[in-house]
């Protein structure tokens, strides 16, 4: 077995194909893009795509890149995706040297960062598949108080603060426009489950129960006031004028 092989399952505790399709967190990865697609542009990366759930909510871009590291994840996303024109599912690995001959306006990491030592090379390595003046979406774990057994089991090396992530955005020479926290309810049950109740990791019957009832309200919560603390970290990266773009083709 390779580095690669395997990688999904490792970094989520998930199987390729996964036993649930990820069929029971809809409203989940509705409140995912509602939240990072106004700031992508016409033209997407998602690295980390895995089996590509979320990155099938993108309709009407000019250009998508779907990648992972592990070569099953990506044989799926070329036959979920075979059908759409505008979508190019690739290997990719950001822990090596490759980038996009023709880089995209935006590129999107969800729960990919936490995996890296060096944070900030991976960003600064992702930024060269970027178009200058492009921007970087970044959904890391968040806060180091919700660190559980289950983030060590699948690779994380730490959960982020809205100011630990925006210094990863600065040394990695990136401008950061946005850091915040996101889902406050997400992170009080991740918090009563993974640290007071030591679970292991999530369920399928609490993760749907939670789909239809706390996500509606973190919703809300959204709308009504500034939440100080959340299950998830969101950022925006601005890349700069100066990033160098030319590599390996793709």
């Amino acid at each position: 077995m390779t580095s690669s092989e395997g990688a999904f399952a490792r970094a989520t505790g998930r199987t390729v194909p996964a036993e649930d399709g990820g069929a029971d967190k809809p409203r989940y990865r509705r409140y995912q893009y509602d939240l990072i697609a106004p700031h992508c542009g016409r033209s997407v990366l998602e690295v980390g795509a895995g089996l590509g759930e979320f990155a099938a909510q993108f309709t009407g871009l000019d250009r998508l890149v779907v990648t992972d590291v592990d070569p099953d994840a990506v044989t799926l996303l070329k036959n979920r995706f075979a059908d759409r024109t505008e979508v190019e599912a690739h290997q990719f690995d950001l822990a090596g040297p490759q980038r996009l001959d023709r880089p995209v306006d935006t590129a999107v990491a969800i729960n990919v960062l936490e995996h890296f030592e060096d944070d900030a090379h991976v960003l600064a390595v992702l930024a060269r598949s970027v178009v200058p003046g492009g921007t970087i979406v970044l959904w890391v774990p968040g806060y180091q108080s919700l660190f559980s057994e289950f983030d060590r089991r699948v690779g994380h090396f730490r959960r982020y603060t809205p100011a630990t992530l925006r210094d990863a955005i600065r040394r990695a020479g990136l401008a950061c426009e946005l850091s915040r926290p996101v889902n406050l309810l997400g992170g009080v049950a991740w918090w009563a489950a993974m640290r007071l109740g030591k679970v292991q990791g999530p369920r399928t019957g609490a993760v749907g129960v939670y789909d239809r009832v706390l996500v509606p309200a973190t919703r809300v919560l959204d709308r009504l006031l500034p939440i100080p603390f959340g299950q998830s970290v969101l950022a925006v990266a601005r890349v700069p004028d100066d990033v160098p773009q030319a590599g390996k083709a793709r």
